[in-house]
């Protein structure tokens, strides 16, 4: 399975965008994760297969909105209300089978990873 995410760009502060995360491959639970400059990964957003689970860390609540479209074989993540301290690479990740993780921040438990899109936000 190869994960293609994409979206990413350049955008002022209050300014909104949508990742998107191409699967090759039908896949389990997925989450976005994102690594800032100097800084380690961290867990944003992460949604159970059926879609009706989603978690977010709490920077990113109610401000991103995570979803997902089996039929496709992506999931995406709606950024809105954008701060200079989302710049960061962000990168999809994919369970093989689990149609939910628990816990569902902790990246070991992610079979596949993106190669990640870079968010610049700027004041």
């Amino acid at each position: 399975v190869q994960l293609q995410a994409s979206g990413g760009g350049s955008v002022q502060a209050g300014g909104s965008l949508r990742l998107s995360c191409a699967s090759t491959a039908s896949s389990g639970a997925v989450a976005w994760f994102r690594q800032a400059p100097g800084k380690e990964r961290e867990f944003v957003a992460a949604i159970s297969w059926s879609g009706g689970s989603t978690n977010y860390v709490d920077s990113a609540k109610s401000r991103f909105t995570i979803s997902r479209d089996n039929a496709k074989k992506a999931a995406y993540l709606e950024m809105n209300s954008l701060k200079p301290e989302d710049t960061a690479v962000y990168y999809c990740a994919a369970n093989a089978k689990k149609i939910y993780i628990t816990p569902y921040y902790r990246e070991s438990e992610y079979d596949y990873w993106g190669q990640g899109t870079l968010v610049t936000v700027s004041s």
